[in-house]
């Protein structure tokens, strides 16, 4: 039995197999230990003897917000302590003189160095003596550190002496995070950052990880723990809190998953998927005729760059969450705080400030008898009341609620176009996917201001997530820096051979046994970035004729005649196993009669509109719901205002004409 949990701000998400059929369970998340609603979700879900628990987790992403890691002590090679601190001379804010300056995880007292030298090539220059060695160890024992991530330069073409340092750093009793492990590539501020980041999160994540794999391995016979990572891929929890590094956006990474096999199966290639939950919005953009999802080695978490894979995914402090207030010019505004899980929106009985689900649940938007099945009961009369009292001078509760949701939807419209038109793509020839508690709720006003024609709404979309981790592959990714003209692009069997024989022994030691992909970053002599394409053995000149392709497609233009230089050699293996393929329905013409179950008021372009209500588990292939009208669910509700028209596919997810009419 596959069970897959993913943790997010306010709720927790359990999907699992039962006879065949994918099952959902919902329950509160509990921010003080988060292995308690895993736990919790297991036992309400009957689950017995051995499983496999795949597990999504927003820890590294909240310590990273929150500045709840370390504190870390980092090892450099003495003369470039101070470099993790200067960072890159690229600035965001060129001519801002107030503009903060970078984010640095490691305190100036914690920044240790080593009297060694290699160079560019590999070779030794210089090495450090025992006794430094020693010494190096009993300062950073004293300093209060909790973690260490050691950095020396050009580790990646040589770790000999870096793993002597991070041998003579292993007695301290704490984590140590060795750059030639987590990242063996060159660019040597950003690789010191990612071991830094690395370290930073290893105390918390570990203990973590470590304590609710043996929690679970108690109550269920010996079963294994994995977890998601960040480029959409599975690995062990062993690995994991080794790695932790590579599970800072986890949870999304599994929306990201699922949204992408839904659209796929429903016959979407192109889609801009929408995940908004409690705490945040995240959005992406996947093209299925050119590889799917991007992945990125460039991303910057909290304000720190981070150079592990991950799957390119913006970030919006737009969630149910998020609260609202009025700034001190009296404009209205909406996140990024959140009320989260603890106090919640008000309508959940504990919060005092107004949010985005209070919000809908006050403009008809939410249904408060079927809410997470009715086991939920949402509090309108409370939520009211506080909302009148923080409405200022507007002249209504529902203005108040409207403006709310119009400000949070500006900042969703802004986060797609960032993935979309400013990434050369019209989003009026995608189809958005919209999951997530709270995506469905505002897909179509969304889609409309973006002039996006078609909304799918997957089948269980408050949960997609989760079932984008239980559907993912077990992957594993490596690297290696070699700088070599292209004219050697057909003698990297040896190495890549090399990086296929250590993943490869990585997968045995799990059980598995896995396929490699084969890819090169290549870039213009003379360029400071790199294009990732892929890398054949039977015809390997291919890879050079793509970067010339691919470099014109990106940035308008190539030069077939410029020498090409091989930078990185890429291998990532896989290892598949879908459990799940869904069986579609036969599609038969309906109104939906069979789901109706009455009339409610909905508040659509300034004025309440009597609209019918539905509930989708009674919903057919085939049905066909005009707008306006309410489809309520266990995991969340879909609005249809005037003008659009819902139907249901084989799959039975709905796919939304949008029309043209304002909402």
């Amino acid at each position: 039995m596959r069970v897959a949990i993913d943790t997010g701000g306010t709720f927790t998400d359990c999907v699992y197999l039962e006879g065949g059929e994918i099952r959902v369970l919902k329950v509160f998340s509990t921010p003080g230990d988060p292995a308690v609603a895993v736990l919790d979700a297991l036992r309400l879900i009957g689950a017995q003897g051995a499983i496999e628990v795949r597990h999504g987790t927003t820890i590294g992403t909240n310590a990273m917000l929150e500045g709840r890691g370390g504190p870390v002590a980092s090892v450099s090679t003495a003369g470039f302590e101070d470099t993790i601190a200067i960072g890159r001379q690229t600035r965001s804010d060129l001519y801002d003189w107030f503009a903060p300056v970078p984010v640095c995880l490691v305190p100036r007292g914690l920044r240790f160095g080593v009297a060694e030298r290699v160079g560019a090539g590999g070779e030794v220059l210089g090495t450090p003596a025992d006794g430094e060695l020693r010494d190096l160890a009993e300062a950073i024992r004293g300093s209060g550190a909790k973690a260490v991530a050691i950095s020396l330069l050009f580790s990646f073409a040589n770790p000999e002496t870096e793993q002597r340092v991070e041998a003579a750093l292993s007695g301290l009793g704490m984590p140590v995070s060795a750059a030639h492990r987590i990242l063996p590539e060159f660019r040597e501020y950003e690789r010191a950052s990612t071991t830094v980041v690395n370290a930073y999160l290893a105390p918390r994540m570990q203990d973590y990880l470590l304590q609710l794999s043996e929690r679970v391995s108690a109550k269920h016979q010996g079963s294994p723990l994995q977890v998601m990572q960040s480029s959409g891929g599975i690995v062990s929890a062993r690995l994991a809190a080794r790695e932790p590094v590579r599970t800072v956006l986890s949870g999304p990474a599994g929306g990201v998953l699922g949204a992408s096999r839904v659209a796929g199966w429903a016959g979407f290639g192109r889609i801009i998927g929408l995940d908004m939950g409690g705490t945040s919005t995240d959005v992406f953009l996947s093209d299925a005729a050119r590889g799917g999802v991007r992945r990125t080695r460039e991303s910057v978490v909290a304000g720190v760059p981070v150079s592990v894979p991950m799957l390119e995914i913006h970030t919006a402090g737009a969630g149910g969450g998020s609260m609202a207030r009025f700034d001190e010019g009296g404009m209205l505004r909406v996140g990024p705080e959140s009320a989260g899980a603890d106090p919640g929106p008000i309508c959940f009985g504990r919060g005092t400030t107004a949010t985005v689900t209070d919000a809908n649940l006050l403009l008809g938007r939410l249904d408060e008898a079927s809410f997470l099945g009715g086991s939920v009961r949402l509090d309108a009369e409370r939520a009211g009341k506080l909302m009148r009292e923080q409405k200022g001078t507007l002249a209504s509760v529902e203005e108040f609620a409207a403006g709310i949701l119009r400000v949070v939807e500006t900042e969703m419209e802004k986060a797609i176009r960032v993935i979309s038109v400013e990434q050369g793509y019209d989003p009026r020839e995608s189809t958005l996917v919209a999951f997530g508690g709270g995506g469905p709720l505002h897909a179509c006003s969304l889609a409309r201001a973006l002039r996006i024609p078609t909304v799918l709404i997957p089948t269980m979309p408050g949960a997609l997530s989760a079932l984008g981790i239980m559907l993912a592959d077990v992957v594993r990714d490596h690297a290696r820096t070699v700088m070599l003209a292209d004219d050697a692009v057909g003698e990297l069997r040896t190495q890549f051979g090399e990086l296929e024989e250590l993943a490869s022994a990585e997968f045995a030691a799990e059980g598995l046994k896995g396929i490699a992909e084969y890819s090169l970053d290549l870039r213009y002599a003379g360029q400071g970035y790199e294009l990732n394409v892929a890398w054949d053995s039977e015809s390997p000149r291919t890879s050079v004729r793509e970067f010339h392709e691919l470099h014109r497609r990106r940035y308008g233009f190539c030069d077939v005649e410029k020498p090409v230089q091989i930078v990185n050699l890429r291998l990532r293996m896989t290892a598949g196993g879908e459990p799940y393929a869904p069986v579609g329905h036969e599609l038969r013409a309906g109104d939906g009669s069979g789901a109706f179950c009455g009339e409610r008021k909905i508040f659509f372009d300034g004025k309440f509109l009597t609209s019918r209500l539905y509930r989708r588990e009674r919903l057919v292939a085939g049905d066909v719901i005009p707008g306006p009208a309410m489809i309520t669910e266990y995991t969340s509700a879909t609005v249809l205002p005037p003008g659009c028209r819902a139907t249901v596919d084989a799959f039975e997810n709905l796919t939304i004409a949008v029309g043209a009419e304002s909402a």
